[in-house]
């Protein structure tokens, strides 16, 4: 069994997910945990290299970064050491988010599944070293939250059915009064969501009130993504070929003054929330451990930027001329 730990996911979440590989361990299953290499974790991609968070419109980059390329390198590590194909099962369903409903192609013996199991996730399949690999099963696909919630809660728990430790993933999904609005989680302060919704759900228990303060997070991101903490291209920019790029002026990483404010807040966020653990005796939160910290402080200590910048570029809220792709020009006015 495979885990993907982006070192992002709502407390809940990961601490169910911990819980259970034991359960595995113990019943003979083997389990590894698969991150994504240090420096392209998302706050030592972020904090250290300066890349600014992601966005939906131009540099959504986490979710390949963090989950998928690291899963696809430990499935083809793995694939050289099997014959055959390896079945995949996932926990998609239709109806927890509108956009995965999109991608969820839906038709009746679709690759060869039976009625009812007709998805097939195109993403790692298709991916380099493991092409025709790797089948899907997406069983859950057509549970209602209802159904979800009666699994987690009641069945799950259960000597018979295996006594699984669900409860936590419960509390991320909401609990009886959830609705398939709320029921989509991801990561804690998702800087592409626009709402906090199963955070929001989280904290709003009593079990799980001290993770308040993670609602911080969002509006981090956001903020390191203004004007006032990064730097921008000054004018045209030459391409390899001489072209000129089509975004002339871009804005780019983050300054190092806005990495260290970053930094310091994230510290401060996880403070909070474990000081409110520890008074309720509750697991800590581990979003930013002392080898990430260690490392994004070595990378701002060596005055990292990433490819394409060396720090001489002005301040991206610096008033200048403007440049366009046609390579007019218009000048200040002031």
């Amino acid at each position: 069994v495979f885990y993907a730990d982006t070192r992002q996911e709502l407390p809940p979440l990961a601490i169910a997910a911990e819980r259970i590989m034991a359960q595995l361990a113990a019943r003979g299953i083997r389990c590894e945990v698969v991150r994504a290499p240090l420096d392209k974790r998302f706050l030592v991609y972020i904090l250290g290299r300066g890349v600014p968070p992601p966005n939906n419109n131009t540099l959504r980059w986490c979710t390949r970064q963090i989950k998928i390329d690291p899963m696809a390198e430990a499935l083809e590590q793995r694939l050289g050491e099997l014959d055959g194909k390896i079945l995949m099962i996932t926990g998609v369903r239709q109806g927890e988010s509108a956009i995965r409903d999109d991608r969820i192609a839906m038709s009746c013996g679709k690759d060869g599944a039976e009625c009812g199991q007709g998805w097939y996730q195109e993403v790692l399949p298709n991916a380099k070293g493991i092409r025709g690999r790797i089948a899907t099963l997406a069983p859950l696909l057509h549970w209602r939250v209802c159904n979800v919630w009666d699994w987690l809660r009641i069945y799950a728990p259960m000597a018979e059915y295996g006594g699984w430790a669900t409860a936590a993933i419960a509390d991320a999904y909401g609990g009886d009064e959830a609705t398939e609005i709320n029921a989509r989680t991801g990561c804690a302060g998702c800087p592409l969501a626009s709402k906090d919704l199963a955070l929001d759900t989280i904290v709003a228990s009593s079990a799980w009130s001290h993770l308040a303060p993670l609602k911080g997070l969002k509006p981090l991101y956001r903020e390191l993504r203004e004007p006032r903490h990064r730097i921008r291209k000054a004018g045209l920019e030459r391409l390899k070929d001489g072209s000129v790029a089509a975004n002339p002026q871009r804005m780019g990483p983050l300054t190092f003054a806005a990495r260290l404010i970053g930094l310091e807040r994230v510290l401060a966020i996880q403070a909070e929330c474990n000081a409110g653990a520890a008074k309720l005796g509750r697991p800590l939160l581990d979003i930013l451990n002392d080898e990430e910290e260690a490392r994004i402080r070595e990378l701002i200590a060596a005055e990292t930027w990433p490819n394409g910048w060396d720090g001489d570029e002005p301040a991206a809220d610096m008033p200048m001329d403007s440049y366009f792709s046609d390579g007019s020009v218009q000048p200040l006015l002031v």
